[in-house]
């Protein structure tokens, strides 16, 4: 297993920087100009001086080589001198000096480094899209296996008829609806997450699980109804195959039949799905976090894209692709500890 997990972490090399190379010469057939939100009163030689200010004028080729050694070599000396300088606050490791106020990713829109503003960004994501889709597991799974073992039963035949609502309805009709229903008519929610709230009691923690409660419940339902699709039919599956019957011909109780049997291996295909759909949620819920005027990573990838911002598309399409191929890794070598008869010497 461990040689199996360093040959892939060996050949996700070339496949992110294969990735990434696509992705910057693809945003640079855009159309656009980071220029286009200078005011019109700024001459044109000015105009000239900034675009060559953020590398514009070189051939597209230097630029993707300058913003692959920023974000291979530079980010992550940062990155280390942080946990060091954080881990020696602690008494744990010594703290280091690795980075030298070299030229690090710069928004082209706010002339910050990009890092910087991803992880300002992170923890609004996490609270909303983090919670939903840990939510949207803990209810899915459950729902899944019994709409399985009672086919076609009352449970079954609502359970398939809420997740064909959950498939259908976009998130753009349902944050709205909630918001009209919870927050203009009954007055429970506020219809605005506010980013700026800080918890550091149980009245303010109180505050927070109320402005989270409606972007959760718009993500986990579209969420749940995908798993818990996935989930049924992996159960159904694998109910009717001779080991079941095999289990329970040997006097084994129905309980452990099902969660001993049954569902370790239902759970095989459907580690593929909750391993993919993980990195969706650093990506953030792009529609979600804009009803809800949620200050988060997918409402920061918009922004870039509106605004033309190349090194913060960039970055951040880098990073998503970095956490896929990270999670596929995970899937496989789950694959390995729910079922042994998968090997991969």
């Amino acid at each position: 297993m461990l040689t199996f997990a360093a040959r892939r972490l060996i050949l996700s090399i070339p496949t992110l920087l294969f990735i990434s190379f696509v992705v910057f010469m693809l945003l640079q057939l855009a159309p656009g100009d980071p220029m286009a939100q200078v005011p019109l009163t700024v001459p044109p030689e000015v105009k000239e001086k900034m675009r060559q200010a953020l590398g514009l004028g070189e051939p597209p080729l230097v630029q993707y080589w300058k913003w692959l050694v920023q974000v291979g070599w530079i980010e992550p000396k940062v990155f280390i001198d942080w946990l060091t300088r954080e881990s020696w606050l602690l008494g744990w490791l010594p703290d280091t000096q690795l980075y030298n106020g070299e030229l690090r990713v710069i928004s082209w829109q706010t002339r910050s480094p990009v890092m910087d503003i991803v992880i300002q960004r992170i923890p609004q994501t996490l609270w909303v899209v983090g919670i939903a889709y840990l939510v949207a597991i803990l209810v899915a799974l459950p729902i899944g296996i019994y709409s399985a073992y009672r086919q076609y039963s009352v449970f079954d035949q609502a359970g398939t008829f809420v997740t064909m609502v959950g498939f259908s309805i976009p998130p753009f009709f349902t944050g709205p609806l909630l918001i009209v229903i919870f927050s203009v008519q009954l007055g429970w929610f506020p219809s605005i997450y506010d980013t700026t709230h800080v918890v550091n009691d149980w009245a303010s923690f109180k505050v927070q699980l109320q402005q989270m409660i409606m972007p959760v419940m718009v993500l986990a339902f579209q969420i749940t109804a995908q798993l818990s699709r996935y989930m049924r039919a992996s159960t159904l599956d694998n109910l009717n195959q001779d080991y079941v019957r095999t289990a329970r011909a040997k006097g084994l109780s129905e309980a452990v039949v099902v969660m001993s049997h049954v569902v370790r291996n239902s759970m095989i295909p459907v580690v593929t799905v909750i391993a993919l759909g993980i990195p969706s949620i650093f990506g953030g819920a792009i529609i979600t976090e804009n009803v809800f005027k949620v200050n988060g990573i997918g409402q920061l990838l918009i922004t870039a894209l509106f605004a033309n911002d190349l090194p913060m598309v960039m970055t951040l399409t880098f990073i998503f692709a970095v956490l896929i191929v990270m999670f596929n890794l995970i899937a496989d070598v789950l694959y390995g500890v729910l079922d042994p008869r998968i090997r991969y010497d």
